[in-house]
Formats: C-alpha cells, structure tokens, sequence
C-alpha cells in the first residue's frame, strides 16, 4: 500500500466514527424527546386527580398567580407520583391548599335562591323587593 492509500483509509475510518458518533446522538435525543413525551407535564397529571370544580380553582389560580401555580402544580405532580395523593382533588380541598400556601384565590360567588318555581341571583331578588318596596312607598304617598 501506499501512503495515499494509508492516509485514505484512515480519513475513511475517522468520518465512519464521525457518523457513527452522530447517529448515536441522535438516537439519544430521541429517546430523550420520547421519554418527555411519554411523562404527562405536571398540569395534566393534576388535572386528572381534579374532582368537582377543582378545575375552575385552578384557572382562578392560574390567572390570578400565575408563577406560583406553576410550582404548587410541580409540588402536587410529586406528590401524585410519590403516592401521597391518591384521592380526587375537589375546588374546596384545592381553595385550601392554595389559602394555607399564602395565596388567596378569589372566587366568583353566585348566590341563587327559589322563587315561584325559578332560580334567580340573590341580587335579583333584592332589587325586585326593593323596587316593589318603592312602588309601594309612592302609591301611600298618593
């Protein structure tokens, strides 16, 4: 052989470890790619351990504080994982949890009473007394 085929050889062999070396990689950020994948982000595991208006709480919260969600949703993530949590989460539990961390979560309130068969807003029914309460104030001032 000579010495150009001795140096071609080796620049065969060193880009053949190149590709190798490249292939390689790639195969690890796909498994790594793949892996994420196959991990649920902390939200989504939460949301699936949510019971009755826990959902509506945590997008309050989500809205209202919005970094600080983030790391009770990563606590809660662990927790779920680790075992510690095993039961439904409802919007009470949760309003709780969030208040106790320091973060206090406002709530629409929507107060609905009965009348005549019907559901109407507590404020409804205030203004209907009152503005029945002033007809009746004008008709004796008549």
């Amino acid at each position: 052989m000579t010495d150009e085929d001795k140096e071609l050889e080796q620049l065969k062999k060193k880009r053949l470890a190149e590709m190798q070396k490249n292939i390689s990689f790639k195969q690890q950020k796909n498994e790594q790619i793949s892996a994420k994948k196959r991990e649920p982000n902390p939200r989504e595991l939460v949301l699936k351990y949510l019971g009755y208006r826990g959902l509506e709480v945590l997008q309050n919260a989500e809205y209202q504080y919005p970094n600080e969600t983030k790391i009770v949703l990563q606590k809660l993530a662990e927790l779920i994982t680790t075992g510690e949590i095993n039961e439904k989460l409802d919007g009470g539990k949760l309003l709780a949890l969030f208040r106790v961390v320091g973060l206090n979560v406002h709530m629409q309130t929507k107060i609905n009473v009965v009348e005549d068969g019907k559901f109407i807003s507590i404020s409804e029914k205030f203004a209907n007394k009152s503005s029945s309460n002033e007809s009746k104030v004008q008709d004796n001032d008549s």
